[in-house]
């Protein structure tokens, strides 16, 4: 299968202090979406912000490489450059700033110079087309009024324009109708290929009914405790996370014992 795009080892985070994450592993490679499910303060978050290198998340342990290159030091704009993405739970209002100029800016600093203004346009009403999103969006400040889910397409427009070799997307399902998350899961299912891998982020399975992923891990109190296909997240709908978790727990108690 060749080298990972995003290979997580041993990962140990601390937030002030306290230890969330717990020696977690994985492994995403090209063409693969991976999906990691979990309860509330399970460490799902704390993993997505550790590994764009969020300064508050503090790697004790373990390292992150993307496309077999140690990042686990780098700046979140580093990650950016050298093809990290992160979709966030809550995406933040930048006022004064519109999503043309962030994007115009944003893939100026990761192809290293400008493109020229109508192939930009282009892509950019290509993308915004997918999402069904009128082009007067390009106009408005990032996230300044938007709504929860225009602000969750926003994300994922950002996503689909700049084209990042490893997208992670934290929650992107949360807050959106059927509706929207048909559009949102179609231009995830565009933007995969098999050049790049997603690592997608939800409490629920309904998203991996449109998003199909080749990978589920759950993740409990900062660790994962299973791994699987499709099947896993399935599971969990039927029996929910305090049964799997209940199962593991025998299993481990078993291999404890032998």
């Amino acid at each position: 299968m060749g080298i990972p795009l995003l290979q997580v080892e041993g990962l140990r985070v601390a937030v002030e202090g306290k230890e969330i994450l717990r020696g977690v592993d994985l492994a995403l490679y090209p063409g693969q979406v991976h999906a990691l499910m979990g309860p509330n303060g399970s460490g799902k978050s704390t993993l997505a912000y550790a590994l764009m290198g969020h300064p508050k998340y503090r790697v004790t342990g373990g390292r992150i490489l993307l496309k077999g290159e140690e990042i686990t030091t780098a700046t979140p704009d580093e990650r950016a450059r050298k093809g990290l993405f992160l979709a966030f739970q809550y995406p933040v209002a930048i006022p004064g700033v519109s999503m043309l100029n962030l994007l115009r800016t944003a893939a100026k600093a990761i192809q290293g110079q400008e493109a020229p203004a109508v192939q930009l346009r282009r892509r950019l009403r290509q993308q915004a087309s997918l999402l069904q999103m009128d082009e007067a969006f390009l106009q408005r400040y990032v996230n300044d009024g938007f709504s929860g889910g225009e602000k969750k397409r926003a994300e994922v427009f950002q996503m689909t324009v700049l084209q990042p070799a490893v997208a992670v997307l934290d929650e992107t399902d949360s807050g959106l109708d059927i509706d929207a998350l048909r559009v949102v899961a179609g231009a995830i299912n565009a933007f995969a290929s098999p050049t790049n891998a997603i690592l997608l982020i939800t409490h629920y399975q309904r998203i991996l009914r449109y998003v199909r992923p080749h990978v589920v891990h759950v993740l409990v109190d900062g660790r994962i405790v299973r791994s699987g296909g499709p099947e896993v997240a399935e599971d969990l709908e039927a029996r929910g996370y305090q049964g799997v978790l209940e199962e593991v727990r025998r299993q481990e108690s078993m291999k404890g014992g032998e």
